[in-house]
């Protein structure tokens, strides 16, 4: 056992799926996995391993925000051997064409969270995607005609921002979406030669106002585990 991970060495698949909610995890294996097995409770983040077509992956939550998402992320490498780490999240729109439930790769992440700022003494690091993954990503959408969009998201340390019109300086610059993991998760990732991807459904937007319930975002993004799955 990790730290924070209460499996065994072999429990998790070499693949695996990471939503923010454990709960959309717990979900994950039950619509999806043939034969789950539950590998995780400690702290309440639920991991569990299955199969998918035959092939072995793994889900499990990772919290909210950066550290706790890079936490569990350095675990699962350095503890359990995983090699592909795919985020499944929820992300707010900053532009008028990305809209609710709209999916969304994420190819690279800008960020205001500090903690690249400590690792890299103040210079700026680009955390992005893993080619392969994101390939793999849109071939797979397109061979189950899954409408995606790709670009840079924000990954934000805030979810209340004190300037609610503050996300119009990303918007901006092309900056489609905010969310709250993927800088952290695709740094990590990097750092011990992995590969990672984040893979987006828009639960609300910035612009229009549309919103989903926190039910809907557990339970009814299936395009993106879709596709996530398929990366098995």
């Amino acid at each position: 056992m990790s730290i924070h991970i209460g499996a065994k060495k072999g429990d998790i698949a070499e693949t695996i799926l990471l939503p923010g909610d454990p709960l959309r995890a717990k979900w994950i294996a039950e619509t999806f996995f043939e034969n789950p097995v539950l590998f995780n409770e400690v702290r309440g983040m639920y991991g569990y391993t299955g199969t998918y077509k035959g092939k072995r992956v793994s889900c499990m939550g990772t919290g909210m925000g950066v550290p706790s998402t890079t936490i569990y992320a350095h675990e699962l490498i350095t503890e359990f051997g995983v090699k592909n780490l795919i985020r499944v999240g929820s992300a707010g729109s900053y532009q008028e064409h990305v809209k609710v439930r709209d999916i969304v790769l994420a190819m690279a992440a800008s960020s205001t969270s500090g903690v690249n700022e400590l690792r890299f003494g103040g210079a700026d690091y680009a955390p992005t995607a893993d080619f392969g993954l994101f390939m793999k990503a849109v071939e797979a959408a397109k061979s189950k005609n899954i409408a995606l969009k790709a670009g840079n998201v924000l990954t934000s340390d805030e979810f209340y921002a004190d300037e609610f019109e503050s996300y119009k300086k990303w918007s901006k610059f092309g900056v489609l979406c905010v969310e709250m993991e993927s800088a952290g998760l695709y740094t990590v990732a990097a750092k011990h030669n992995v590969s990672a991807l984040s893979i987006l459904t828009i639960s609300d937007s910035l612009v229009s106002g549309e919103r989903t319930t926190a039910k809907e975002r557990e339970t009814t993004f299936k395009d993106m585990m879709e596709i996530a799955l398929e990366l098995a």
